[in-house]
């Protein structure tokens, strides 16, 4: 059957990788020797069912690699691997991991310590989940790297066995592993963390001779500052991208309850400190001059205005610092303010093993390796994400950038720390509730109907 404009736009992503793997295994097994030509672009469109485009990117990729050399108005001809012996792993990360952990600095260091391993990266899409099945059936990666959301999802789905079951690493943080247990087994490695903070410009404090923020400040609290930090057509005083899976569920974790069922098995959000958190998303994203009325399509928007002195606190984690470093505001943390507990979000990028892998045993080096001292240090050093590894994530020395003065503030609020899971909802069911909160607070439904409406679909 032929497959639809979406499906295949969902797909070819996979079947690009899938030409890469498919054409690298035959040049490294010989079954294509060196000096034979790869067949014509046009008979490889045909055979991967994929565009003039992107069968060029996949040969550019094989190029890259030193696998093949472009003869120009001739084709593309096999060359001799540096190392014919070597094992190839392949790593999918997202996006923005590599400038949030300096992954590419830490593969470096693996290769010189073992030259017997190639790890090649594959960049993989946030909505991974959704196709991590064909990925990893067509044996497209031996290692990824996941977070708790993407976690809940394996487990929901019932896809869970598909990550290699792994051994706890004494040297990270506890608190780290417990979060992708599942069954009494750990099933992936912590690689790096971060709670959601509150940062904020010192300048625009200074200017208006305010206190900067403690841990003692509530939501009104900040909201009060943010009222005389706004300049009309200047700046705003607060931002955060509310949508976001590691932002909105704050508000629910410190009304100090969970989702849970009554005797009766009905949830009760109505008149409840749940219903409660909501009504102060609302509060805050309609104050005055405070917060922005522009739709923001990620966290990185909050960021960017923040680094350009458009707003004066926002809502980020030790991820997000990584894209303000480099600009000259002065800036400091904070732990976010609180409704009726002091909690925030705990955010941890791991790495999990396919279970599928032909090479487990060199991917499980390599997570090994990403997850010692030696890579993390390297992470600790050039980026301001903090490692998993506690060694390297509280060590001492020179250092080669400019920190916020409170950064080692994390240690201090390890307490407050709470994962999504603490909400005692799946994921289907949170983005449900998403739903009908945006609803709520694009003011189309009362908080009445919009809890009646949640405790209906749960």
């Amino acid at each position: 059957m032929k497959e639809n404009g979406k499906a295949s736009r969902k797909t070819f992503r996979i079947r690009l990788e899938e030409m890469a793997s498919v054409l690298r295994e035959e040049i490294l097994s010989g079954r294509r020797a060196v000096g034979e030509f790869l067949p014509s672009e046009l008979d490889l469109t045909k055979q991967f069912q994929l565009s003039n485009k992107s069968v060029r990117k996949a040969l550019d990729m094989l190029v890259e690699e030193g696998l093949i050399e472009k003869i120009p108005k001739v084709g593309n001809r096999v060359c001799a691997p540096l190392d014919e012996k070597k094992t190839l792993v392949r790593i999918g990360y997202h996006p923005t991991t590599n400038d949030e952990t300096a992954l590419t600095e830490m593969l470096a260091a693996f290769h010189e310590s073992h030259p017997h391993i190639q790890v090649q990266t594959v960049e993989i899409p946030a909505n991974f989940h959704n196709s991590v099945q064909e990925y990893l059936d067509a044996d497209l990666l031996d290692v990824f790297t996941i977070n708790q959301w993407t976690f809940m999802e394996f487990i929901e789905n019932g896809t869970v066995d598909l990550l290699e079951p792994c051994e706890p690493n004494p040297g990270i943080y506890p608190f780290l592993t417990h979060a992708f247990t599942h069954n009494g087994l750990n099933r992936v490695q912590p690689f790096s963390f971060s709670p959601v903070i509150l940062c904020y410009n010192r300048d625009h404090f200074q200017q208006r001779g305010l206190s900067e923020p403690y841990s003692g400040w509530t939501w009104n609290d900040l909201l009060e500052h943010a009222g005389k930090l706004a300049v009309e057509n200047e700046r705003f005083g607060f931002y955060f991208h509310l949508l976001s899976q590691n932002r909105w569920p704050i508000f629910p974790l410190q009304s100090g309850m969970g989702f849970e069922r009554g005797e009766d098995g009905r949830y009760r959000i109505c008149g409840s400190p749940l219903s409660e958190s909501l009504e102060m998303c609302r509060q805050i994203i309609y104050m005055p001059n405070v917060f922005p009325t522009m739709l923001s399509a990620s966290n990185a928007d909050a960021e960017e205005l923040f680094r350009n002195g458009k707003v004066s606190m926002i809502m980020t984690s030790y991820f997000g610092l990584n894209r303000i470093k480099d600009s000259s505001i002065s800036y400091d943390i904070a732990p976010l303010p609180f409704l009726n507990e002091a909690r925030t979000l705990l955010v941890i990028i791991g790495l999990a093993v396919s279970r599928k892998s032909k090479v487990k045993e060199a991917a499980r080096q390599v997570v090994e390796f990403l997850q010692s001292s030696e890579a993390q240090l390297i992470m600790r050093k050039n980026t301001l994400s903090i490692p998993a590894d506690k060694s390297a994530a509280e060590w001492k020395g020179e250092e080669s950038m400019e920190r916020p003065s409170r950064y080692s503030m994390y240690r201090e609020i390890v307490p407050t720390f709470r994962l999504l899971s603490d909400l005692k909802l799946n994921s289907r069911q949170l983005s449900e509730v998403l739903q009908e909160a945006k609803l709520y607070w694009s003011k189309l439904q009362d908080i009445g109907v919009t809890c009646a409406r949640i405790e209906e679909i749960l």
